[in-house]
């Protein structure tokens, strides 16, 4: 849980930006009310996410508030009910992440939704491509004061080298002039490899013009800034392309996804499980298997189907936990598959660490204890479809045999 600094003297902001950050499960608040308050509370703890600051307080009428969230290095944002464009533009300049006016409450929701923001940039990595020192390292200040993770290249091949090294990484801000390979390269470089046809990509020129804009554009950029920006504008695009990419994110997860353990469904397995075995586009080599609650019906008879929904959910975490790396699909009912393109041996090793994890585990408030039995197909067939046919197979032959087991080429692997 995440800790956020409000400091408002005013008790019905108080409670309106209590109420709407707690109400996130994310969040927790610090209320203050004065300076003093806000000095003791950063004096005792230095972890907060990000401090929520009047800028007019009866005991710091001239934003000493604000000086003191920057000087304990807590990422500020100013709520304040005065506008006044000299000020804001001070406060900008100093560090503050935004200056936001107490107008309606669309202000407030605007709060809400940068404090958000923060906490998923904590996972969220930038690579920063310049092959000026001076530009790249100050666009990466901005960035993580932002929360961000930040990778840096010099140039275009760099970058391809540090997309290899770290896939998840969900945006590219890049310079149009660079040496060896410039941003409209990289472009174009990053969209011919489907793996990246998701990432977000900002281009940047000192050189900016209407051509510029739309030869990177036309060539798969999400977004074009012309340099000098000011940092506020700069924030404004990160923050809109990050927000439309997790929307599309979300409507292509509502088809793939199984909605009551939120891992893949069939459907997914189906449309792109095979891509996995293609040398081309996947690893060339997977191993496959099936994975059967024991006993399920039991549960449900006896507890119920909304006992039954959370235990597939925990079941499902549990999944997820094991095999972080590895395609996760709800295949039906109690079943589920898992593919791996990883180590055999390693496969293995958590295939048995999460058979012992099932054992051990307590399920629902009922503190159920199961099992599950595996049938696993290793060896390389043909297509996807035949691999499967054989992992099911076998996890038949691991039912038959008594359950709580693991069975491979068609024998048995491990009994619990």
């Amino acid at each position: 849980m995440y800790k956020v600094l409000v400091v408002e003297d005013s008790l019905t902001v108080r409670k309106i930006v209590n109420k709407l950050i707690e109400d996130n499960p994310h969040f927790t608040c610090d209320l203050c009310e004065n300076l003093s308050q806000a000095q003791q509370a950063l004096e005792g703890n230095n972890d907060y996410l990000v401090a929520i600051v009047d800028l007019n307080l009866p005991d710091a009428p001239n934003g000493e508030s604000v000086e003191l969230a920057l000087s304990h290095n807590v990422p500020t944002v100013v709520l304040t009910g005065n506008f006044d464009e000299f000020t804001r533009a001070q406060l900008l300049d100093q560090g503050v992440l935004d200056y936001i006016t107490k107008e309606s409450r669309y202000s407030y929701l605007q709060v809400l939704k940068l404090v958000d923001r923060l906490r998923k940039n904590l996972s969220t990595k930038v690579l920063v491509v310049e092959d000026s020192k001076t530009s790249r390292n100050h666009i990466c200040s901005l960035l993580r004061k932002f929360h961000f993770q930040v990778h840096e290249a010099s140039d275009g091949l760099e970058a391809l080298q540090e997309l290899e090294r770290h896939r998840d990484i969900r945006m590219v801000i890049a310079d149009h002039r660079m040496p060896n390979m410039d941003g409209y390269e990289l472009i174009k470089a990053i969209r011919h490899d489907r793996r990246w046809q998701d990432l977000v990509f900002i281009g940047l020129s000192a050189n900016g013009d209407s051509v510029l804009t739309s030869k990177f554009i036309k060539s798969g950029a999400n977004d074009f800034l012309s340099k000098p920006f000011y940092h506020e504008e700069f924030y404004c695009r990160v923050m809109q392309n990050l927000e439309s990419q997790e929307m599309i994110q979300t409507i292509r997860n509502s088809a793939n996804l199984d909605p009551l353990t939120q891992v893949y469904n069939r459907r997914y397995l189906n449309e792109h499980g095979e891509s996995l075995l293609n040398p081309k586009t996947g690893h060339g080599k997977a191993i496959v298997s099936m994975i059967d609650v024991d006993n399920f019906k039991s549960v449900n008879d006896n507890f119920g189907h909304k006992t039954g929904d959370t235990l597939l959910k925990e079941f499902a975490t549990l999944l997820t936990h094991f095999f972080a790396d590895d395609l996760i699909v709800r295949y039906g009912g109690e079943e589920f598959t898992v593919i791996s393109v990883g180590a055999s041996k390693s496969f293995f090793t958590s295939l048995s660490e999460f058979m012992d994890a099932v054992r051990s585990t307590q399920f629902t408030h009922h503190k159920l204890t199961i099992t599950c039995s595996v049938g696993v197909c290793a060896e390389q067939q043909s297509n996807l479809d035949e691999q499967l046919d054989i992992a099911d197979s076998r996890l038949y032959c691991a039912k038959r045999a008594g359950k709580n087991q693991i069975f491979a080429r068609d024998m048995q692997l491990k009994h619990g």
